[in-house]
């Protein structure tokens, strides 16, 4: 009998996803439908692979949605995160299993006894980060608790960043995901976390000052700055004893420094419109932000404000992405500044066709086994092949897509909104995303605690 799978939205992280379920949708009996709101944009190559049908589909259209969902068998949505509890609503109407790669939001956790009642697994968080993070976590943990051992600490940082081979700006990076995510990031409310015991807060105006350096061996050294709730999970992982949660986005070492510029200036506000913005040139943007001066350049004044000096490595970034440039103009009609700097971001930080993304996560697992205090780290690096087949759509998309099958062939069977730090997803998940090169290097390392060098909390 064939297995119908929904997949909506077909964006820049499906690539993977959609070659996984394809090329084994003869001998798993699947038959792929594609729903997106601009199917033209869909490959050629999927488009007409035999097992799959391709609709146009728009989520808002009660009809046509309810439609697609009632013929299938389980659905993916990889549609923003807001628009995924209509689909939600309607596999429980339909009684369909779902797949998502996004944060549970509240609507969905609300619909858990619907889907216990009718047998229905609602799998969230099972992209990359959330999603391979969680995994790995577990399979660690669950490890160290099945030798009698105590959690003390848990880090974990991850990254999409540029490819060594094409690090070829200043700020080391370039955009690899959805660039609104990194223009608006750790926004919302104070960072929290718990150090030795101590609960902290940093505030958005610190964050990205508020950095510590992690090294990848092959790799070099990184940074990591705080998530903004890096506490969400304590009761999840089975962690409300652990002295240290700590939860962070990993950069290249001095990209923090110099995005603190654009935070300090406001330009990454989203809160309000810029009422002439159409047609706004660079230089007038950068000088929205500045005090008035009769004689003062914009750079003059820039420099001034923020107390950069010339020599001052943070100065040769900002000169690198053209933000003096009188001639550049942003197109954006009534644009809020986050917006107006993430046109002139990526202007700059868009992968060429032939360009490869990086993904770098690290764990650090503090423990205690036989009264003695024991470390182990573990990282991952995925290499992307090029713009769109991208270490970022593989690291998303194949866990999607594994758990989608899993569940049709009744292996992950639990049902509920859920995500996947339950043995019987995340084992033979991790196993499979190995034969695609996505594994963990392990080290036992001596346990320092959270910061060796200080004194007290």
């Amino acid at each position: 009998m064939v297995r119908t799978i929904l997949v909506v939205g077909a964006g820049k992280s499906t690539s993977y996803l959609l070659d996984y379920l394809l090329k084994k949708s003869t001998e798993e009996k699947l038959r792929l439908i594609i729903g997106d709101l601009r199917p033209e944009n869909i490959p050629a190559d999927i488009a007409s692979h035999p097992n799959c049908d391709v609709i146009q589909l728009d989520i808002l259209n009660d009809d046509a949605r309810k439609k697609a969902i009632e013929v299938s068998s389980l659905v993916i949505s990889m549609l923003p995160p807001s628009m995924h509890i209509k689909i939600a609503q309607d596999c429980i109407l339909y009684k369909k299993h779902l797949v998502t790669a996004s944060y549970v939001s509240k609507e969905i956790e609300a619909l858990d006894p619907e889907a216990k009642k009718n047998g229905l697994v609602f799998m969230n968080e099972i992209g990359l980060d959330p999603g391979i993070d969680h995994m790995s976590a577990m399979e660690v943990i669950d490890r160290i608790r099945d030798k009698g051992g105590k959690m003390l600490l848990f880090e974990s940082f991850t990254g999409g960043l540029v490819a060594p081979e094409n690090d070829s700006n200043l700020w080391s990076y370039k955009f690899t995901w959805n660039p609104r995510n990194v223009v608006v990031a750790a926004q919302g409310g104070a960072a929290k976390f718990i150090q030795e015991g101590t609960y902290k807060y940093i505030p958005y105006q610190k964050i990205f000052r508020r950095t510590e350096l992690v090294e990848i061996e092959g790799y070099g050294d990184f940074e990591v700055y705080p998530n903004r709730d890096s506490l969400k999970y304590r009761e999840a992982y089975g962690l409300e004893d652990a002295l240290t949660l700590f939860r962070g986005t990993m950069r290249r070492v001095g990209f923090s420094k110099a995005w603190h510029i654009f935070v300090m200036l406001g330009m990454t506000d989203d809160t309000y419109a810029v009422e002439n913005s159409e047609g706004m040139s660079y230089r007038e943007f950068v000088n929205l932000f500045l005090p008035y001066s009769p004689t003062d350049s914009v750079e003059l004044k820039l420099r001034h404000y923020l107390k950069i000096d010339q020599d001052d490595i943070r100065w040769g970034k900002l000169l690198e992405l053209n933000l003096f440039d009188d001639s550049k103009k942003i197109p954006l009609k009534n644009a809020t500044p986050a917006q107006m700097l993430q046109y002139i971001l990526e202007d700059s930080w868009t992968l060429n066709p032939d360009e490869k993304d990086m993904i770098v996560m690290y764990h650090k697992f503090g423990y205690e086994l036989d009264g003695k205090k024991k470390q182990l780290d573990a990282n991952m690096v995925v290499l992307g092949e090029n713009q769109t087949y991208t270490a970022m759509a593989k690291t998303v998309g194949l866990p999607v897509a594994m758990a989608a099958l899993q569940i049709l062939n009744k292996k992950i069977v639990t049902p509920g909104v859920q995500i996947p730090i339950a043995k019987e997803v995340y084992g033979p998940i991790l196993e499979e995303l190995k034969s695609y090169g996505i594994h963990f290097n392990e080290y036992q390392v001596p346990y320092l605690g959270y910061n060796p060098d200080s004194i007290g909390n």
